[in-house]
């Protein structure tokens, strides 16, 4: 398949390419002390966290809709309006988010444009200020 043409989640390698991102995220979030604030944001055990993102992250890139399926539409604002995120909560889940990708050797242009992306999507997420 010509590699412009495939979706993002093509190009990560399809589920198992995105399960091993977001496996590695949550690893990170779990281990690095520079993420310890968006870590209390999240349950523990991470397994549903891990399982929600991925379920999301595969459609939002291009693939299977499995979060759809399971719980309708997305609504990520008003599902996270619950949790304090400020800038930075934002930060931290951005820095955790290319850290992952750089650990998982996502190719540079791919992780580029899924870092703006993303960029957007956590700025949008904010809900108080600071």
């Amino acid at each position: 398949m010509d590699e412009q043409q495939a979706t993002p989640f093509q190009q990560l390698g399809g589920e198992t390419g995105v399960r091993h991102l977001i496996d590695r995220f949550y690893d990170l979030m779990d281990l690095e002390p520079g993420y310890a604030g968006l870590r209390a944001l999240h349950p523990t055990p991470l397994d549903g966290s891990r399982d929600k993102l991925y379920w999301f992250l595969c459609g939002w890139l291009g693939g299977p809709n499995h979060y759809i399926d399971r719980f309708g539409h997305p609504m990520l604002r008003a599902r996270h309006l619950p949790y304090a995120i400020g800038d930075a909560e934002r930060d931290q889940w951005m820095a955790c988010m290319r850290q992952a990708m750089d650990e998982c050797e996502i190719e540079p242009a791919l992780s580029a444009a899924l870092s703006k992306a993303f960029q957007g999507t956590a700025d949008w997420m904010r809900n108080r200020a600071g």
